[in-house]
């Protein structure tokens, strides 16, 4: 890995999976495996650390061999609230997002936000393809917390209006369109699965 600072990385596994059908989209499988294999064999390599988020089902995560933690905030309060229990565990200065139902997401994905993220001097680097923002595949400092926690006590939960609060870079992935595909219903499971 070409990064000069250590990293972890955080899979989000911590929603309820409403548009699936109420299901946990983590262990619902692709062609064989549950959707965070696929994520956790691409994601893992490209950090120092990993670690899974998940507020259900903390035993099945385990059995993937990292570390499951649910949320500190109760209620399924969203990807902020899985970002927000990372940084508070994180053992590296930098924290790593991906959900866990972008199976297909770039290997190079954390090389080109740290890359975005250091040559703009920012605090938090977010993954954009074209017009479309990529919010859970970002790249943060761990030294956000206290800026995030404020926020979350505040009673804000939408992720953007959190970013719009910091120093963000926006790093292009217009050559990787595809790889940000996430599978939030049986209709786009079975699409990619064939």
């Amino acid at each position: 890995m070409s990064v000069r600072e250590k990293i972890t990385g955080v899979v989000l596994a911590g929603g309820q999976g409403r548009r699936m059908g109420s299901v946990d989209k983590g262990l619902v499988e692709l062609r064989g495996r549950p959707m965070v294999a696929h994520v956790i064999e691409r994601f893992g390599p490209q950090v120092d650390e990993l670690i899974i988020n998940a507020n259900q089902n903390a035993e099945r995560y385990a059995a993937f061999g990292y570390p499951v933690f649910p949320d500190d905030i109760g209620g399924f309060a969203g990807p902020l609230a899985g970002l927000h229990a990372a940084l508070s565990r994180a053992q590296h200065p930098l924290v790593a997002t991906a959900p866990c139902d972008s199976p297909f997401l770039p290997s190079d994905l954390v090389e080109r936000l740290y890359r975005g993220l250091a040559e703009a001097g920012a605090e938090l680097a977010v993954a954009r393809t074209f017009d479309q923002p990529h919010p859970v595949f970002c790249l943060c400092r761990r030294d956000v917390l206290p800026h995030l926690d404020e926020f979350l006590a505040g009673g804000g939960r939408k992720i953007d209006f959190w970013y719009a609060t910091l120093k963000i870079v926006e790093v292009r992935f217009d050559d990787e369109e595809a790889a940000f595909r996430n599978i939030n219903t049986r209709d786009e499971l079975d699409d990619v699965a064939r």
